[in-house]
């Protein structure tokens, strides 16, 4: 199933992004870069174009790290078949706000206003993850009818799930990755994007609830939930 350029309204969340931008209850931040980050809000929905794509697939067995699932894909990474040998299904998505942003945050860098960039980019990070969540909830309304759960979502590079998995992601969508390109390393463009899986199935209590970071010692992970 593909979704191309689907109406999302988004809803910036100011206060997160002055927190992404470095100001928090220690450091407030200065009334200019308030207002700010305010406009940039307000005017969000004319810098982004939201586009998503995701397929359901049967995952046909688990054996250690390796997830095998419908169309002979394979996926490699202990923590992801942790979570898959829970479930009978497994969405696979890749959605994007479009490059027109992150070129309007290049631009105003250029021109020496760091500042802008800085709020705009941070305006960009949470637009995008609302468009994730705005996916998650699509999967989540479309499997509960069949008495189905979902879990979080992971990325390729979350954790040992390399981000050359890419690669199979992207294949395992059947060409359906709307306008988003890969870099020779893996990278997605416009940068403004996100790839991954969503678990499916009806253990709901251990689907729900899974997360690696529990039992993970590495504390200072950037990506820790």
């Amino acid at each position: 199933m593909t979704t191309i350029g689907e109406q999302i309204l988004i809803n910036i969340d100011e206060k997160k992004v002055l927190r992404d931008v470095g100001y928090d209850a220690n450091r407030r931040p200065p009334t200019r870069v308030t207002a700010l980050a305010r406009d940039y809000a307000e005017n969000v929905n004319q810098l982004v174009n939201p586009a998503f794509s995701y397929v359901i697939k049967d995952i046909d067995f688990v054996v250690n790290s390796s997830v095998f699932i419908e169309g002979g894909f394979v996926f490699q990474s202990q923590v992801i078949s942790e979570l898959l040998k829970m479930c009978e299904k497994v969405a696979v998505f890749a959605l994007t706000i479009d490059g027109y942003l992150e070129e309007t945050v290049a631009q105003l860098a250029e021109n020496g206003l760091i500042v802008q960039a800085r709020v705009l980019d941070a305006i960009g990070s949470n637009a995008v993850e609302q468009v994730a969540d705005h996916v998650q909830d699509i999967v989540k309304d479309r499997v509960s009818t069949q008495g189905f759960h979902i879990s979080r979502r992971y990325s390729p590079g979350y954790c040992d799930w390399e981000v050359d998995q890419q690669q199979t992601l992207f294949r395992a969508m059947n060409g359906s990755n709307i306008s988003i390109q890969l870099t020779d390393k893996n990278l997605m463009l416009p940068r403004k994007s996100i790839s991954g899986i969503i678990g499916i199935g009806t253990c709901k209590s251990e689907i729900e609830n899974y997360n690696p970071c529990v039992s993970c010692q590495q504390h200072d992970c950037p990506g820790r939930r």
